[in-house]
């Protein structure tokens, strides 16, 4: 049970950590991007740690981690894309009317 509350603890932390350095991070998509992934699988360990007691996080999980594939597919075509087109990822560099 214990190491149950410490996989909670984690991915708690987890999240937290992604959604500091993702208002932190302004310079580059990259960045960004795996600040991301990291919230994605902190959240996947807090679905792991609350269901293990309930016995419902194989769909869930299951669920969580096709749209944390798909999530990080179209981020990672985007950022290519985006380099090809302005040749950098630097964020400032963006301009909504040339997307």
């Amino acid at each position: 049970m214990s190491s149950v509350s410490y996989l909670f603890v984690i991915a708690v932390l987890g999240v937290g950590f992604s959604v500091v350095v993702l208002s932190l991070q302004y310079k580059h998509l990259l960045g960004v991007l795996l600040s991301l992934e990291l919230m994605m699988l902190s959240l996947f360990l807090m679905i792991v740690s609350i269901g293990s007691g309930f016995n419902f996080e194989g769909q869930l999980c299951l669920i969580l981690i096709t749209l944390s594939a798909c999530e990080a597919s179209l981020g990672l075509a985007v950022l290519v894309s985006l380099i090809r087109t302005h040749g950098n990822d630097y964020v400032q560099s963006f301009n909504g009317y040339k997307c």
